[in-house]
């Protein structure tokens, strides 16, 4: 099929070399035409393991094109798929989605054309773009357009993998014409494929992002309390993770979670219900463990550590999470933030996010070059991303450290490796 997609950022990107390497003529399109250019020369816009590599065969192959105007023209189906920031209050800012779909709406291909919104968007609003792309268009909904929700369920730093192997498809769509397009699309995939309404599809999304997010705070108030018993968490929820009904998955506790997703998701699942007169009193919890628990390892260190000011401190990992160089919402840098207010130098090392950090904070850190270069004097280690390298640091590794003093926020190191080491967890009992 011929395909466009329409916003190249992380979602964008993924699934335009997705489609491609299913064999769709796929056409790139972004108002960014640096990014455009990039993708043009075959060059991923994101860091995501395997995208470049995808990418550049894509395009080679001519499966995947790039361009900056808005000529729908032949295209059967358009993604939409720009970002959805936050707003102050929590609320998701549509702006971006419905100047898209507008400017859809004023291209929209003489065949008819399958619009399907793959941007995260609260319950109710893809179907309140039915009457913006009539206007815009001059043309009618289902008789000359179809419109759907196909929401993204992809890991970052595991995208490519997760488009190729999902676990699941959902396509929302009111009318029968919508959803044999989209299955068309995806034909070739075995997963479930789940077949629902608009407002359906839309709510599974903000659901399961907001029930992972719940997950990870539920454990990490349970490190909270073992640390206070003298528990080790990891084996409680090992324990828990054998019942069919809990899992092991998103058990793991730490610093918080981040990302473009958990966050603004659950603050906007948050508001949407107290727009619709409920209080959603287990995801505002939830929320706020997540605020509040990055600053625990900080309160770990001055524990251990005494007064702050004028310490040197290492800090391993900035991105949220491995394999990204996503530093949205990262709990690392709150982190900083306190650090940098309790008068520490730090020195910080991250495989692929020190440049999106430097954008946030300049030279008020050092960027080390390697992780012996961000050790070396200092008087404390934070771990605070389980990049792979980070979990193969044995005690000869710290030898150069003023103090070797480690506080790990993301449990990957191998204690039995640490022997010599003054070692402490979130969760550990120690």
């Amino acid at each position: 099929m011929n395909v466009a997609v329409i916003g190249l950022g992380y979602v964008g990107a993924v699934t335009a070399t997705g489609l491609a390497r299913l064999g769709h003529a796929v056409t790139g399109i972004d108002m960014d035409t640096a990014r455009v250019k990039l993708i043009q020369q075959g060059k991923a816009p994101v860091y995501e393991p395997g995208l470049a590599a995808t990418l550049a065969w894509a395009v080679k192959e001519k499966k995947l094109t790039a361009r900056s105007g808005m000529q729908l023209d032949g295209n059967e189906v358009v993604f939409i798929c720009v970002g959805t920031p936050s707003k102050k209050d929590g609320s998701t800012d549509l702006q971006y989605v419905r100047s898209v779909t507008e400017a859809v709406g004023k291209n929209l291909p003489d065949r008819y054309p399958l619009i399907v919104v793959k941007s995260t968007v609260p319950p109710g609003t893809t179907e309140s773009l039915i009457p913006l792309i009539e206007k815009s268009s001059g043309k009618k909904y289902k008789k000359d357009f179809g419109i759907a929700m196909n929401p993204e369920f992809l890991r970052e730093g595991k995208a490519l993998e997760d488009f190729a192997k999902p676990d699941r498809i959902v396509i929302g769509a009111e009318d029968e014409k919508s959803r044999q397009m989209l299955d068309a699309l995806y034909a070739s995939f075995s997963c479930p494929k789940l077949r629902c309404n608009l407002r359906t599809a839309e709510m599974i999304k903000y659901a399961s992002n907001a029930f992972l997010a719940t997950k990870i705070s539920f454990i990490n108030e349970m490190a909270g309390l073992c640390d206070v018993l003298g528990i080790d968490v990891y084996e409680v929820a090992q324990g828990m993770g054998y019942d069919p009904r809990i899992g092991r998955s998103f058990l793991n506790a730490g610093i918080g979670y981040g990302g473009s997703c958990f966050p603004k998701d659950a603050n906007s699942l948050i508001h949407v219900a107290k727009a619709a007169g409920i209080e959603p009193k287990i995801l505002q919890a939830a929320a706020a463990t997540n605020i509040s628990q990055p600053l625990r390892l900080v309160e770990m260190t001055k524990k251990h550590l005494g007064e702050l000011r004028n310490k040197k401190i290492a800090l391993l990992g900035l991105a949220f999470k491995p394999d990204t160089n996503d530093i949205r919402e990262a709990p690392a840098l709150k982190i900083i933030v306190r650090l940098l207010r309790d008068g520490v130098h730090i020195t910080a090392y991250d495989p692929q996010a020190m440049e999106n950090t430097r954008k946030v904070f300049g030279d008020k850190l050092t960027y080390a070059t390697s992780v012996s270069h961000a050790l070396k004097d200092a008087e404390a280690c934070l771990l605070l991303t389980e990049w792979e390298e980070f979990k193969k640091l044995d005690a000869a590794a710290f030898a150069s450290m003023k103090r070797k003093l480690v506080i790990e926020g993301r449990n990957c190191l191998d204690r039995e490796k640490l022997k010599g080491i003054e070692y402490h967890g979130i969760g550990r009992g120690i």
